[in-house]
């Protein structure tokens, strides 16, 4: 399945959330239908203790869907699988404009580096991966060979990712 997919990246406490979620909100007020995919490298959970659906994954179900009115979400315990692919979490989203990744530093679709002065690691990780096409950074990027961006020039980036991606000529 082709998608517009395109990666925010950078170390811990480099700003990758907070950019992302000023993204969606620019590109979704420019009328583009956005979808996000987040990785969690610690043991995450949306649900909580003594829900139903907390419940019945405690039960051993492997997916639990909940569902509204106004939302749904589905719930898979792995229960020793592998970690899917982004491309098998890529195939299971809803047809939409461009889908936003966050994290995923090791995979092959083109992304935005995100540097902070904060930042638990400061070192460039564009010098080791080609896939990275941009820099978005709260300090100086001097000499950095691609494009850089202030970290908070959310309308600069969103026209660099409209381009990049092809939703703009």
């Amino acid at each position: 399945m082709t998608r517009n997919v395109f990666g925010i990246t950078g170390w811990k406490n480099s700003g990758k959330t907070t950019l992302t979620e000023k993204l969606v909100a620019e590109l979704v007020s420019r009328g583009w239908n956005v979808s996000t995919v987040k990785h969690a490298h610690h043991d995450f959970d949306i649900d909580k203790p003594g829900a139903d659906s907390f419940r019945h994954r405690q039960a051993g179900a492997t997916e639990v869907a909940i569902v509204s009115g106004k939302r749904w979400a589905l719930m898979h315990e792995l229960r020793g699988e592998e970690e899917p692919t982004l491309d098998s979490i890529l195939s299971r989203l809803a047809p939409c404009d461009l889908v936003l990744v966050e994290g995923y530093k090791r995979e092959t679709h083109r992304k935005i580096e995100t540097r902070r002065l904060d930042a638990k690691d400061r070192t460039p990780l564009s010098a080791s991966d080609p896939n990275i096409v941009a820099v978005a950074t709260d300090f100086g990027a001097g000499g950095d060979p691609l494009p850089v961006f202030d970290l908070d020039d959310v309308k600069s980036i969103a026209d660099f990712i409209e381009h990049a991606t092809g939703l703009v000529a």
